[in-house]
């Protein structure tokens, strides 16, 4: 047992040593063991009291579970029977609805019907609108390309520039204020010439406008192009200006302006914001360019003169025969004088002829009131005043005695 099996550190461990050495690790294992079962138990116990606890708390639970499936029940019970009636008011209710969305739906659908009658014969209508539009659309289209066609050919172009100057003066003016083609002193033949009252110069109009300049300008597609017209377009306005200028501005003949007349608004106002400076040129040279829209203005303006003048010889003649009838009212106002002396002369006669009258009534009554007698003498009664000595007769009267 003292046999030194190994040395550990310089100590030597025999047998006896290591056996104790075991004995007491083995006490040592088996202590922790028993304390571990312990340990165990313990942990095992708390573990089925919590087990326990759980078992009593989940059948609380589960009674009051139960208990709130049965209140549960009750209430489903509860719910149901409403329901019931709800279902039964519901359905009712419902039934109600679809009858009354029914017949609103059927009246609906039958004005619907009538709106949609209607709505289709005014469509027809508005179709057979539409055709005539058409129609006339295509015959506008005809009137166009004709137009297009009359305004290619130079003549035709000046034709129609005379024809709706013409137009705006007849309409405007009357018959004898204008005159078309007519003949200066210089052989000139001016389009229109307007007659101003009370001036023997009359207003010259040209409308013969030149627009081969203008459909070159829109035909051009290049600045090249497009300077090129805007060149003739000057070249072509200044010869022009200059030639109505020559010919019918006449001192003493004329008017001191002439009018230079546009047939198309567009076209004027393209001369107005591109070709200011021939605007300005012409007005130096006392010709005035006019659109249709100016021209009618201008002519409102002559139409006013006219008016005014005729106004003004009407007015001559109503103050000369104002003047007659002053006079006719003074004569019949001398006349009615005159009337009135007689009037009142013959008053007075009558006032006389009543007075005497009178006095003849009341001689009468002292005459019925006199008493004749044998020795009485008598003495001629004078004559009343008025009567003439003539006619008066002498008459007895009772001379009273003494």
């Amino acid at each position: 047992m003292d046999q030194i099996l190994l040395v550990i550190g310089g100590t030597p461990i025999s047998a006896l040593h290591a056996f104790v050495a075991a004995g007491a690790l083995a006490l040592v294992l088996l202590v922790a063991l028993l304390w571990q079962n312990a340990g165990a138990a313990r942990r095992r116990a708390l573990e089925a009291a919590a087990a326990a606890e759980r078992q009593r708390e989940l059948d609380d639970k589960v009674a009051a579970m139960n208990q709130i499936q049965a209140e549960m029940t009750g209430r489903m019970q509860a719910l149901a029977e409403i329901f019931g009636a709800r279902q039964a008011d519901l359905a009712r209710l419902l039934s109600e609805r679809l009858d009354s969305v029914r017949a609103a739906t059927t009246q609906s659908l039958g004005e619907f019907q009538n709106r949609h009658a209607e709505t289709l014969g005014r469509l027809n209508e508005r179709l057979a609108v539409i055709d005539a539009a058409q129609a006339d659309l295509k015959g506008l289209t005809s009137e166009v390309l004709s137009f297009k066609a009359v305004l290619a050919d130079k003549q035709a172009r000046g034709a129609y520039g005379q024809g709706r100057m013409e137009a705006i003066i007849r309409d405007a003016l009357p018959a004898k204020a204008y005159r078309f083609q007519a003949t200066l002193t210089n052989r000139a033949r001016p389009d229109c010439v307007i007659d101003l009252p009370g001036d023997d110069r009359p207003l010259v109009i040209d409308a013969k406008f030149p627009l081969e300049g203008f459909a070159a300008l829109r035909a051009a597609t290049g600045d090249e192009a497009r300077a090129a017209a805007e060149k003739r377009v000057r070249a072509d306005l200044g010869a022009h200006i200059r030639d109505i200028a020559d010919k019918y501005l006449l001192p003493g003949e004329t008017q001191d302006i002439a009018l230079l007349f546009v047939p198309s608004e567009g076209i004027y106002a393209e001369l107005s914001e591109r070709f200011e400076d021939v605007v300005q040129k012409a007005h130096r040279a006392r010709v005035i360019i006019v659109s249709p829209s100016l021209l009618m203005m201008a002519v409102q303006v002559a139409l006013s003169i006219v008016r005014d003048a005729a106004v003004r010889e009407q007015a001559r003649l109503i103050q000369s025969e104002i003047g007659r009838l002053v006079e006719d009212v003074r004569r019949l106002a001398e006349r009615a004088g005159k009337l009135e002396q007689h009037f009142r002369q013959a008053q007075e006669d009558v006032a006389g002829i009543t007075i005497s009258a009178d006095k003849v009534v009341r001689r009468g009554d002292r005459i019925e009131q006199l008493d004749f007698g044998g020795a009485e003498e008598t003495a001629p009664i004078a004559a009343p005043q008025g009567v003439e000595a003539g006619a008066a007769t002498a008459l007895p009267f009772r001379r009273p005695a003494g």
